[in-house]
């Protein structure tokens, strides 16, 4: 009888210069059994370990001899875009991580939180990140897509949506990979938001007050029952070569839209609550919020650099 082995792991990278810090990250990801981890020991390090053989995700420090943070995700921004980045915060990294954030890294897990946040945070980003290459051929002649999305309460849907998306904003050559995973996880954030705290109603304090599981428990339970059942998420979203739209509608009770924090206060970085809507206005271009805070819509321009290639001259392509 043979058997079948397993699908090897994905591959972390930790990059990091304290050997006490590298050691922790590591027993938490292989405890967790769902990665496999490489090390460096600072930013040029890790540039040749990943010319080598490209991991799935990089976690990094961010103050390091050599090269620090920062110039580590410019430099993977510039010369391997289908590896995505996620910072490790700590207090008196703020500015830099925003900066880090800015250009090109894909999420961030306060140092003080890795034990809760890190697999959540590389799960995502992961997802994120991955792209059916058959099909993004098959649908090298796409020019415009327009559809709308009608999804309930179940979280488990918003990955295949996602991928969708992905697949087409790389078709049209609105940007580049970190890009289309960047607006994956602000799309994610989005989506998540409209569910858990839109249709759902639970409060995001339940994580403030470092109670996951209660928050998780409390969905779960309200999926079940009238009136939240039955609410919908409805996604509308709207890609050219030029620019991409999104518009996520909950049927919440919603909220005063001008209470939201500022996403630009560097404390968010060090808190559970906060973070959606920091990573949103990090990666797109703009975010804005219907007064009823029913209706969030997100706009992504062109990458910059990719200002000077000619548009596509595809034919439309409509899905509604």
């Amino acid at each position: 009888m043979t058997h079948t082995p397993p699908a090897a792991l994905p591959t972390v990278l930790v990059v990091d210069d304290a050997p006490i810090d590298r050691l922790v990250v590591r027993r938490l990801l292989e405890g967790s059994e769902e990665w496999a981890v490489v090390q460096a020991a600072d930013g040029v390090a890790a540039l040749e370990v990943i010319a080598r053989d490209a991991p799935a995700v990089v976690l990094t420090d961010l103050q390091m001899p050599r090269m620090n943070g920062l110039e580590l995700v410019e430099q993977i921004r510039d010369r391997f875009p289908r590896v995505p980045v996620v910072l490790m915060t700590g207090s008196g990294s703020e500015e830099i991580a925003m900066a880090a954030l800015q250009s090109g890294a894909a999420s961030y897990v306060p140092k003080r939180r890795l034990a809760t946040d890190l697999l959540p945070a590389l799960r995502q980003v992961h997802e994120a990140s991955r792209t059916d290459e058959g099909r993004l051929r098959a649908m090298g002649c796409l020019g415009v897509r327009r559809t709308r999305f009608v999804l309930d309460n179940d979280p488990a849907l918003v990955g295949p949506l996602l991928r969708t998306i992905r697949d087409d904003l790389l078709a049209v050559g609105l940007c580049d990979a970190t890009g289309a995973t960047r607006v994956n996880v602000a799309l994610e954030e989005a989506l998540l938001n409209a569910i858990y705290h839109g249709n759902l109603g639970v409060d995001s304090a339940l994580k403030e007050e470092g109670n996951g599981g209660a928050f998780h428990r409390l969905a779960a339970e309200r999926r079940t029952l009238a009136p939240y059942r039955d609410r919908r998420v409805r996604v509308d979203v709207h890609v050219t070569p030029a620019r991409a739209r999104f518009a996520v509608a909950d049927e919440g009770r919603g909220f005063d839209a001008s209470l939201l924090p500022d996403p630009t206060d560097l404390a968010y970085l060090e808190r559970p609550s906060g973070r959606g809507i920091l990573l949103m206005r990090a990666f797109m271009d703009d975010v804005t919020y219907h007064p009823t805070g029913t209706r969030v819509t997100l706009l992504k321009r062109r990458d910059a650099a990719r200002d000077a290639d000619p548009l596509p001259a595809h034919a439309e392509a409509v899905s509604v």
